[in-house]
């Protein structure tokens, strides 16, 4: 049965008791007229138990002010002058511990604490009018028993609401946990998604861009053309930006890529290094020793790394530039190495950007490492896979 299911059928089943408990009462107390109450006995009692329906009412909406009335109903019972009958004996009665049942389930812990101290209170006034309405030549030791099992009936109500109520309590927070980690997650793999693939394709249009104004001999296109690479940095550092906002990449990585990005295969590598050559940009490809088979994790890590690697030698270094891709396999490992000659010179790009943070994160999921060297004339990026044979 589900929550919508359970609160559907809870006011039908709620009707249904107070309907049972209040004809139990009545006819409680005609037995009692029976033996000989007066009315205004009678009425007093009808009047208390009225008091303890309307509390248990109340308390789904004011739980304090349904414990209030609940009470005020068991005061009236109490003191009542009887005829020696229990005023736990009123089947109305069991409408108080549903008033402190509900109270329980909806105040703080030392708020219930207070409520459960005023029913022990009320256990023990009941049991000492009962006592001293107890005939001279009468045992008290029902008074004891009866006491006690009553103390037992208020504690276990409010113990098994508070359980309960602890309960749901967890259960909310897990719920919510799993829903926080479940955006956290999303959002960090939009995050990865789009720097992956948005922020790599704007460097080599960039780059390609560059590249088109130095080689062209009309001056007025150079311009144009310049302006158009300056506007794809700026929206490059838009993209970094806005990225920014989506969170840190430190989530667990997708091991199956969204359809449309960068192709995660290792065939394809030729072709996207090829995309990013340019006349100021030399990107080679080189693939050394026999492929073995990778996991999907490593081959996406391989791949990742490859841009990862052309995009920052591309971004960082004033053109003409050459980077070299090196794949070398060995029966164990797949090293892959992204090198760099230096370029020109270093270009101030603002702010270090979170790339290799998401690289690192892949790869290490992937059961690898990843190294960052500053070789004779540029950088290394390297990053070392294993093979399904060697891992």
């Amino acid at each position: 049965m589900t929550a919508s299911q359970r609160r559907g059928t809870w006011p039908a089943a709620t009707v249904v008791a107070h309907v049972v408990l209040a004809l139990l009462t009545v006819l409680t107390l005609a037995g009692v007229q029976h033996l000989g109450a007066e009315l205004w006995q009678i009425s007093a009692a009808a009047g208390a138990a009225v008091l303890l329906h309307v509390g248990a009412v109340v308390a789904h909406r004011r739980p304090w002010a349904g414990y209030a009335i609940g009470a005020l109903g068991m005061l009236v019972l109490v003191t009542m002058p009887s005829l020696s009958w229990s005023p736990s004996m009123l089947p109305s009665a069991v409408c108080f511990p549903m008033t402190l049942w509900r109270l329980t389930s909806r105040v703080s812990v030392r708020s219930s604490v207070a409520a459960l101290a005023v029913a022990a209170l009320g256990v023990v006034l009941t049991e000492l009018v009962a006592w001293a309405r107890l005939p001279s030549d009468s045992s008290g030791w029902t008074r004891l028993v009866e006491g006690g099992l009553l103390m037992l009936a208020v504690g276990g109500v409010w113990l098994a609401a508070l359980l309960i109520r602890r309960r749901r309590e967890a259960d909310r927070r897990a719920e919510s946990e799993r829903l926080a980690a479940a955006v956290a997650d999303e959002r960090a793999g939009i995050r990865r998604d789009l720097h992956d693939v948005i922020a790599h394709t704007v460097t080599v249009m960039v780059a390609r861009i560059e590249a088109a104004a130095v080689t062209t001999a009309d001056p007025a296109t150079r311009r144009e053309l310049g302006d158009i690479a300056e506007a794809g940095r700026d929206a490059h550092q838009g993209l970094r930006a806005m990225l920014a906002t989506l969170g840190p990449v430190g989530a667990a990585p997708r091991a199956d890529p969204r359809p449309g990005q960068v192709p995660i295969s290792l065939d394809a590598l030729p072709d996207l290094v090829a995309s990013a050559a340019s006349p100021l940009h030399a990107v080679t490809f080189a693939e050394v020793g026999e492929r073995r088979p990778l996991s999907l994790s490593a081959e996406v890590a391989a791949v990742r790394t490859v841009q990862e690697g052309i995009t920052n030698a591309l971004r960082h270094l004033e053109p003409p530039v050459e980077v070299t891709v090196r794949l070398r396999w060995a029966r164990a490992e797949l090293v892959v190495e992204v090198c760099d000659d230096g370029g020109k010179a270093l270009r101030d790009v603002g702010s270090p950007g979170t790339g290799l943070m998401g690289i690192e994160e892949r790869v290490r999921t992937a059961g690898g490492t990843l190294s960052i060297d500053d070789g004779d004339e540029g950088w290394v990026l390297r990053t070392r896979l294993p093979t399904k044979e060697g891992a």
